[in-house]
């Protein structure tokens, strides 16, 4: 795979940077010592920082060529990486395996959080050759859609030009990278039902209000969104995942809830479809003499891929790496990531590198598997692309763009 030499020689260090935040994983909004060794790395470069939250980390680098009198000294450039892992066993025996239990980088947001320091070191040595700013976000809290909401509530997005990301995916052949314009991932949205009844023998249900019974029909009216509400063109998903009511088995429930999530592609089309869980939860509540209050969680906004941004990454990625390892019509997926906000903030793309080694079959296990591995082949190229890219912006870009 070609890469810029720039590029090529850190290899090692992404390498070991990738492996020890692996070895090291920590869970979302609890990123103390993955935040501190960021900052530890950043110190070492002469990068300035601040944190963001309790574990989020934002950095900025500079620029002190001479700009034109085009304005580009005043022009910005988001990076961004994630750098929480999941609860759960790493299953690996490799040397970098996980060393805490019960949490595991099955999701590669170690290899994120390694590249986009190995982006920063490279950056730093080139910031004699770009005016401007470069900013970086080393993000906590991807996994439960909590932490880009912090950088973007700081305000650290204003006056951005563009915001640049890339996810590893193991779906992907490394060397291989998806520049797809578009919708990538759905929104992700949690509710919750909480329906009250009144309780009785269930010898006498007819002087109690059976919660369950309630909650079970809403269940199956649910399906009726996507079945006979929704455009069949469009992709929707309703799913209740936890049902839980009543007390003992000889007693009409009183209480009952529902856990589920709604995922989609749109605003509009997210914005219709939790409307109808909330009206068909309190209506059919009501129909059986039962109340329902309906609790909404915005965990991730649709992410949609600027065009524009997207014909622009590919242009500059195209500079070093053969048009068929360039893909750009990637298929969306229902799972859904925060970068999302800060798409709604800033112009810009998400990209999914390729990390799957034919001849290392962990490379290829589906994320959020104990066996996920990475080849780290893949984050260097990715590395590459939020290097030129940015320059690219910083440098290139026309005015007005």
């Amino acid at each position: 795979m070609p890469l810029k030499p720039y590029v090529a020689k850190e290899k090692e260090y992404l390498v070991r940077m990738r492996r020890y935040f692996h070895a090291h994983p920590e869970v979302s909004l609890k990123e103390f010592e993955t935040c501190r060794t960021i900052e530890a790395e950043l110190d070492h470069m002469g990068i300035p920082h601040q944190r963001v939250g309790e574990t989020g980390v934002y950095a900025w680098i500079d620029g002190t060529k001479k700009a034109p009198d085009s304005g580009r000294a005043g022009r910005a450039v988001v990076l961004r990486a994630d750098i929480d892992a999941l609860a759960m066993d790493d299953l690996k025996t490799e040397e970098y395996a996980s060393q805490n239990a019960g949490i595991c980088h099955a999701c590669g947001h170690d290899g994120h959080a390694a590249t986009l320091l190995t982006a920063a070191k490279i950056l730093k040595d080139k910031e004699d050759d770009f005016s401007g700013q470069i900013r970086l976000f080393f993000q906590q809290a991807e996994e439960i859609g909590q932490g880009a909401r912090l950088f973007v509530q700081a305000g650290l997005l204003e006056g951005a030009s563009r915001v640049f990301g890339a996810h590893a995916c193991s779906g992907i052949e490394s060397g291989k990278i998806s520049l797809t314009k578009g919708p990538q991932n759905a929104s992700c949205d949690y509710f919750c039902i909480r329906v009250t009844g009144k309780g009785a023998h269930v010898s006498k249900p007819h002087l109690g209000i059976d919660a369950a019974y309630a909650a079970s029909q809403i269940v199956v009216a649910l399906q009726s969104i996507v079945a006979r509400n929704t455009d069949p063109l469009e992709t929707v998903v309703v799913g209740v995942g936890v049902v839980r009511a009543g007390t003992q088995y000889n007693i009409v429930a009183e209480h009952a809830a529902l856990e589920g999530t709604t995922r989609c592609f749109s605003p509009e089309v997210r914005a219709f479809t939790n409307e109808r869980v909330r009206r068909i939860a309190v209506e059919t509540a009501a129909l059986y003499g039962a109340e329902a209050l309906v609790e909404f969680r915005d965990y991730a906004a649709p992410l949609i891929n600027d065009p524009q941004a997207v014909d622009e990454v590919t242009a500059v990625t195209k500079r070093f790496l053969a048009d068929e390892c360039i893909i750009n019509d990637r298929e969306k997926e229902l799972g859904a990531d925060d970068f999302a906000d800060y798409l709604a903030a800033a112009k810009g793309m998400y990209a999914f590198v390729g990390t799957h080694h034919p001849e290392r079959p962990n490379t290829g296990v589906a994320h959020h598997h104990g066996l996920f591995d990475m080849d780290e082949e893949g984050l260097l190229l990715a590395c590459n692309v939020y290097v030129d890219y940015a320059l690219w912006v910083l440098n290139e870009m026309e005015d007005g763009s």
